[in-house]
């Protein structure tokens, strides 16, 4: 008996890239660092927020790429500098944590507040088309 993959199941057609997503998706290893929470904001908008405290807007980098939504952030080193630590229990090491975006689903935004980084989503609402496709002969 051949066990199906879930991309050569016969009636999905053209579902081959899910699979890929699936397994890009598990490689992508995040440890944890920085915490995050998603949420849906409204009926087509999510949000995700990371915990950054420490960060400024210009030691973050925000893009996308293939549709993996990819954030990172590295603190500037001379910010350290002249400082001498008894106890450092906040976290400033560099981070980069990786989010894969449905097709349609686009950054609407992203802002800085109060040590937390929000980044809003926007997912794209295809119109719904009935197409009539005509048989020809021969």
């Amino acid at each position: 008996m051949t066990k199906l993959t879930f991309a050569a199941h016969p009636f999905l057609l053209g579902f081959d890239q899910l699979e890929r997503l699936v397994e890009r998706t598990a490689k992508s290893g995040n440890d944890g660092y920085p915490p995050f929470n998603i949420e849906q904001s409204s009926e087509h908008g999510f949000r995700i927020t990371l915990a950054v405290a420490g960060f400024r807007d210009g030691d973050i980098a925000i893009t996308v790429e293939d549709r993996q939504l990819m954030i990172r952030g590295r603190q500037a080193e001379d910010a350290d500098e002249g400082r001498i630590f008894l106890h450092r229990g906040i976290a400033a090491r560099a981070f980069q944590r990786s989010f894969v975006l449905a097709e349609g689903v686009e950054v609407d935004g992203a802002r800085l507040e109060n040590g937390l980084l929000h980044i809003d989503l926007v997912r794209a609402v295809p119109e719904k088309v009935v197409q009539t496709i005509r048989i020809t002969k021969g």
